[in-house]
């Protein structure tokens, strides 16, 4: 049971860190808080570590509810969820931003505006369609399995948005340390690690579907 536990921990903060991926974030901050004051760049990090947070933590609490608002079993949920994390993985693969982190019509309405805080830093590049998704997964698996293992789901997206928050309060010293290179060896690393946690996603919602496929009763 610990073993079970563990491997499930480790699984959620593997995936939610991934997915956010902290080191992506902070590139799009510097190129969107450049020529800001110091103490404007600093509530801006404040501001969309908080909002993501909010709002992963709102997901992963209430995940099933919303799934049953709208009918949707968590073995759909799941599959579409892995599909959609398989996309990201495959860009994040070829070192592309996905277009489920930030449009390019996002990034150009954020240029004059007064505060990139929660659109587009928190919404959608930090807390996007993928994070959210994966929150949601997460916290329905632990559910099903213990009711205590939610806790370990909190635990990583604060431990994520906390990395997170430290990657982009030192983004300078992180940039000189990390140039487009270096990023992009890593980039496709991470991309390689989410494309199996999305494969097994996708296993795990088909094998709880369709059991007959899987060798099941």
């Amino acid at each position: 049971m610990d073993g079970d536990f563990l491997s499930f921990a480790l699984l959620s903060l593997s995936s939610i860190l991934i997915i956010v991926n902290p080191l992506g974030a902070t590139l799009v901050y510097v190129s969107l808080t450049e020529g800001m004051a110091p103490e404007t760049k600093r509530e801006v990090v404040r501001v969309s570590c908080q909002v993501a947070l909010a709002i992963l933590l709102v997901f992963a609490v209430a995940g099933s509810i919303i799934l049953q608002l709208f009918g949707i079993t968590l073995d759909a949920f799941q599959i579409a969820g892995g599909v959609l994390l398989f996309g990201i993985g495959m860009e994040m693969v070829y070192a592309k931003t996905s277009r489920t982190k930030m449009t390019a019509t996002e990034k150009y309405e954020s240029i004059d505006a007064e505060s990139v805080s929660v659109m587009p830093l928190a919404i959608p590049m930090i807390s996007g369609p993928g994070s959210i998704t994966t929150a949601v997964v997460l916290s329905n698996q632990a559910m099903q399995a213990d009711p205590l293992w939610i806790g370990a789901v909190f635990g990583a997206i604060v431990i994520t948005i906390l990395c997170t928050y430290l990657s982009l309060s030192n983004a300078d010293r992180v940039m000189n340390r990390i140039g487009q290179r270096e990023y992009r060896v890593i980039n496709r690393l991470m991309g390689i690690l989410l494309i199996a946690i999305a494969v097994q996603f996708i296993i795990n919602g088909i094998s709880t579907a369709f059991p007959l496929l899987t060798g099941g009763p």
